[in-house]
């Protein structure tokens, strides 16, 4: 009798796809488990068991697989099920979203190894020249991987040389598979049974007079095992005896010593448990009280808390009733940078029960907190991280939280699944039954819309901890500025003032500038060239750190320039100001003091967010120049002053969300001042001071822009009224992807009529190389959602088989904002 299985491929493919077993591997397969499958004429992947069952597919016969990956299942059934809402949600396919949500480790694909072929024998004369370097490796290695083949003949493409040598049957290609996580094992050392008695003992120690190193290591690791009932690592005993590892080896060899190793986890808790809650204002308690009551007819609740009101210790309140009852918990953040701030907080709290899981942790770390959270183990019951922490396979989910809920991070922009965290984050609890906290001070302005219309609970936090008053900001209008000379490069003398009087009274200063880098143009004073990016429609920013122009789209980069390229002038001036070129000008006006900068720039490494904000904790920094990943939510114990270098910036910019951003952002970056006793100081340089966000964000007026935004929205039909769809199609053909979309257009508004905007090209039209053009689709509150899909999906299908568009790639975003 035949069985068969349905598998997700790790490709962007639509399908699931049937393979035949046979009955023993039927009775062991469970979904969830990875098999090898060959896919094409040659590919092997780890493919995803969906079902098993004993239907033939009906287009093509089933090949058998190649074998089983994995002893017992690696994803869940809810994770399935997730999977499937995701895909069909925004739009993708289950392989997308497999590519995703799998630590790399588990996404086997296997590699090309080429051998000699020896059954042959070769007149060498007649190979060509790349093909003899291929021929003449092999007498010297038994096999190549395609890296060492390119390396070989330098040249990028050796599939020709490759085919060649196949033809000629010099070579055999065949498919490797391999494993790429590889677990911590940890060498251990004991005394050999043969000593374990007294009477063995004494000799022993007797003979080893002539070796007072050997018998040093004896002394230190019978006074370890005394102090401590754990094994004793090979490491710490060659600390401790002031040894070294050859004198541990000839114990090991002499059979006095007994080694052996032991698995264990990569990240681990090190560190003391504080017992003691920090315990709630009255404040705190009532919104923990509402919460809780709010969860008795709805599962979402949003917290409405002022900046420094200390969400995060109701949010730990919460977490701690959670936890009582077993269940797990969710706490996801928008940004890296937050996670190392709050997880020395919750470590404290909860210790070794923390788990942290996000994509500056190397692929083992990230398998074994995949490992820890399926199996539901005590060091995993709470998980923070980042949004792809929304995938790990949870098995008794009782709580999220989803912290700064209204961050543009928690939207995945590429490659596809685009997914936004906290929207899956709402139906991943409703499969659990478990209840979801939304936390926010300046909430996104659909999460209030459906908190004001009951759709979610509402709770409001508007005090801040102890009492201490909202920062005062103050608008500071440039234009005058700079037109009674009161300006100093780019400050004010307003803002270096302020500065002055924050670092002489012991206290420290956040600067706030959207842009890394030193100056986003530079331009020739005698014919106006300012140099492009060769692949993308941008200027390149210069970075006088490197002292390089660069391209913040594509990474191409080139040195500075001494001369114009278009007319050869040295008469170069740079636009415009970037994070550097703040720095640079703080380090000449404050020399004595110490600046910091953090953007995308200064925080690559694993832990570089990590080091910056240590740092600047302890006070090592007195200014700190940082883009918008300083607006999120870091509690800074000793600012008194934040000044935001150019609001206009942010406001004057082409999207319906533009203004809610803006206020978003300053209301953030304010939240950063005067967190303790001493009232903060905001100031912000504009040259509109009299616009109405600015305004609204000076007094702190959140339900004032709420207002403003919800009728401007009902009036232009965007969201929460109406659902978004944007269609973008990409070739390095201008013409070719124009003529694609305006046909996609055309069909669209056949069935949508008005509902239909564009297609345009955006603002920045080419990026790496590819010529960008949009579709916007508005989808009314009446209007069905999944059959609006079902008809683009018709006419994405219709539009693939149209030869003349061959080439043009779609993208479909829902909810792309």
């Amino acid at each position: 009798m035949s069985y068969f299985i349905d598998v997700i491929l790790p490709i962007p493919l639509d399908k699931e796809f049937t393979y035949s077993i046979t009955e023993n591997e039927a009775i062991f397969l469970k979904p969830g488990m990875r098999v090898a499958v060959q896919f094409g004429k040659s590919k092997i992947y780890a493919a995803l068991v969906t079902k098993i069952h004993r239907d033939p597919p009906q287009v093509y016969e089933a090949k058998e697989i190649e074998h089983i990956l994995d002893e017992s299942p690696i994803v869940t059934k809810e994770q399935l099920e997730l999977w499937t809402w995701i895909s069909k949600y925004y739009m993708c396919t289950k392989g997308e979203v497999m590519r995703a949500a799998l630590p790399s480790a588990f996404l086997l694909e296997s590699e090309t190894i080429i051998l000699r072929n020896d059954k042959i024998s070769i007149d060498e004369s007649l190979l060509k020249d790349d093909e003899f370097l291929i021929y003449e490796a092999l007498q010297y290695q038994s096999l190549l991987r395609i890296q060492e083949v390119i390396n070989i003949v330098s040249k990028k493409n050796v599939l020709p040389v490759i085919k060649r040598l196949i033809e000629k049957d010099i070579i055999t290609v065949q498919e490797e598979i391999y494993e790429q996580y590889k677990p911590k094992m940890v060498r251990y050392v004991k005394l050999h049974p043969n000593y374990s008695k007294e009477a063995a003992l004494r000799p022993l120690l007797d003979s080893m007079t002539r070796a007072p190193k050997q018998r040093e290591v004896l002394m230190q690791l019978f006074t370890l095992q005394a102090k401590a009932t754990k094994p004793i690592k090979v490491s710490e005993l060659i600390k401790q005896s002031n040894s070294t590892s050859a004198v541990i080896k000839t114990l090991i060899d002499k059979e006095i010593l007994d080694e052996y190793h032991l698995q264990i986890d990569r990240v681990q808790f090190q560190g003391e448990i504080q017992d003691n809650f920090k315990t709630l204002n009255e404040y705190q308690l009532k919104a923990f009280d509402e919460i809780n009551r709010s969860f008795q007819q709805k599962r979402v609740c949003l917290l409405h808390g002022v900046t420094s009101s200390g969400k995060t210790e109701v949010y730990v309140k919460l977490i701690e009733e959670v936890l009582v009852t077993g269940r797990q918990v969710l706490y996801l953040l928008p940004e890296i940078a937050l996670t190392t701030q709050l997880i020395s907080r919750l470590q404290e709290y909860f210790g070794e029960k923390l788990t942290v899981y996000h994509s500056k942790y190397s692929v083992n770390e990230r398998v074994e907190a995949w490992n820890n959270v399926k199996e539901g183990k005590s060091k995993a019951q709470v998980v923070i991280g980042a949004r792809s922490a929304i995938f790990l396979p949870f098995v008794d989910l009782g709580l999220i939280i989803v912290d700064e809920e209204h961050e543009s991070s928690f939207k995945q922009y590429d490659p596809a699944p685009r997914y936004h965290a906290r929207d899956t984050a709402i139906v991943l609890a409703k499969m659990f039954e478990a209840k979801i906290v939304l936390g926010s001070a300046t909430p996104a302005v659909e999460t209030y819309y459906n908190a004001k219309e009951g759709k979610y609970g509402l709770v409001t936090l508007n005090r801040r901890y102890g009492n201490v008053l909202m920062p005062e900001i103050n608008l500071v209008d440039i234009k005058t500025k700079y037109r009674k000379k009161q300006m100093t490069g780019h400050f004010s003398d307003t803002l270096l003032e302020g500065i002055n009087d924050a670092i002489k009274e012991g206290e420290q200063v956040i600067l706030f500038q959207n842009r890394r880098g030193y100056s986003p143009v530079v331009e020739c004073n005698t014919c106006g060239h300012s140099p492009q990016c060769p692949n993308c429609d941008v200027s390149l920013t210069f970075h006088s750190h490197k002292n390089q122009l660069r391209c913040h789209y594509c990474g191409y980069h080139m040195a500075m320039l001494q001369q114009c390229m278009a007319c050869s002038s040295t008469e170069l001036s740079t636009k415009g100001f970037g994070t550097e070129q703040i720095e640079k000008e703080l380090i000449a006006l404050f020399p004595e003091y110490v600046v910091g900068r953090m953007d995308q720039d200064t925080t690559r490494g694993k832990y570089g967010y990590e080091k910056i904000i240590n740092r600047f904790e302890q006070g090592e920094i007195d200014i700190l120049v940082g883009t918008q990943m300083l607006s999120k939510g870091l509690d800074f114990r000793n600012v008194s002053l934040v000044g935001v270098m150019n609001a206009d910036n942010l406001l004057n910019f082409p999207d319906f969300r533009a203004h809610e951003r803006s206020f978003q952002l300053m209301q953030q970056v304010a939240g950063r001042a005067g967190r303790t006793k001493k009232r903060g100081r905001v100031l912000i340089q504009t040259y509109n001071p009299f616009h109405q966000i600015l305004q609204q964000v000076s007094v702190h007026d959140y339900t004032g822009m709420y207002k403003d935004q919800i009728e401007e929205r009902h009036q232009y039909k965007y969201p929460p009224f109406y659902r978004l769809i944007k269609i973008t199609g990409k070739h390095k053909d201008y013409n070719k992807v124009n003529n694609a979309i305006n046909w996609f257009a055309k069909s669209l508004r056949n069935v949508f009529n008005e509902n239909v905007l564009g297609p345009e090209f955006p603002p920045i039209s080419r990026i790496r190389n590819q010529y960008h053009k949009n579709i916007l689709i508005k989808i009314p509150q009446g209007q069905s959602l999944a059959k609006t899909k079902g008809v683009i999906k018709k006419m994405q299908l219709t539009f693939s088989s149209i030869k003349e568009f061959s080439g043009v790639r779609i993208i479909i975003n829902v909810d792309n904002y």
